[in-house]
């Protein structure tokens, strides 16, 4: 069952100026899809855009393009006695990639209601024992988190069957906040098949408020890193 496949339409967006990325302000942007002109990979690269022109610098990480092998392995399987066990080389590459960003986006259809394979294998590889969790002081903590999600149902389907409720809970609570991150929001793009052009129009809200956050520090002076919330997805 798909519940995330989207239209192969392209859509073309206006993009304001960009603005050189500031210090402390670099973020991951991790995109789940097998095709780059998917409208994942459409809103991907808005996201990019959108982020770029608020001042950050970003690292997008194209797991199919990258060739990121999603499979467990001996190498990369949790030792849940030794949380300093060294995991493969690719794996550390990953873990680096997080180290360095202050902020990740991850941009992928809801296929079967959870993650694609290769997100899931990406976290289940990477976001590891002994560096994502288990460790006496959580290195991710810091950091904050979206969640754009594609789902092909409407809004009230996908809620009147209690799907929203219990992806976004897995993805804010279930995997952001079990490695200690507390400022993680999930939106949904629904209608994914239809919605075309409007799907930026959905995801809007959720990156003003995400890029607010960054502005908002920045105008106290200080850093913003314990705001939780969810944004919600447009009906």
């Amino acid at each position: 069952m798909t519940t995330g496949n989207d239209g192969a339409q392209r859509i073309m967006t206006t993009l304001s100026p960009h603005r050189a990325p500031s210090a402390g302000k670099r973020a991951l942007l991790v995109l789940g899809h097998p095709r780059a002109d998917s409208l994942t990979g459409q809103l991907a690269r808005r996201t990019r855009a959108r982020l770029v022109a608020d001042g950050f610098a970003v690292d997008v990480l194209d797991l199919h393009a990258e060739g990121f092998d999603p499979r467990m392995s001996p190498a990369d399987e949790p030792d849940w006695a030794d949380r300093d066990k060294v995991y493969s080389a690719e794996v550390h590459a990953h873990m680096r990639r997080i180290e360095a960003a202050d902020a990740i986006i991850v941009v992928f259809p809801l296929w079967w209601f959870g993650l694609p394979a290769i997100l899931k294998g990406w976290i289940d590889r990477v976001w590891n024992h002994g560096f994502a969790y288990g460790s006496a002081q959580p290195r991710l903590r810091a950091k904050r988190m979206l969640w754009i999600s594609l789902v092909s149902y409407t809004g009230d389907q996908f809620a009147e069957l209690g799907w929203d409720e219990s992806v976004a809970r897995t993805l804010r609570v279930g995997i952001s906040g079990f490695c200690g991150i507390e400022n993680a929001a999930v939106h949904f793009v629904y209608d994914s098949l239809n919605v075309g052009e409007a799907a930026f129009a959905s995801v809007e809200p959720a990156l003003d408020a995400f890029v607010s956050q960054d502005r908002g520090a920045v105008e106290r002076g200080v850093a913003n890193s314990d705001r939780s919330g969810s944004v919600p997805g447009a009906q």
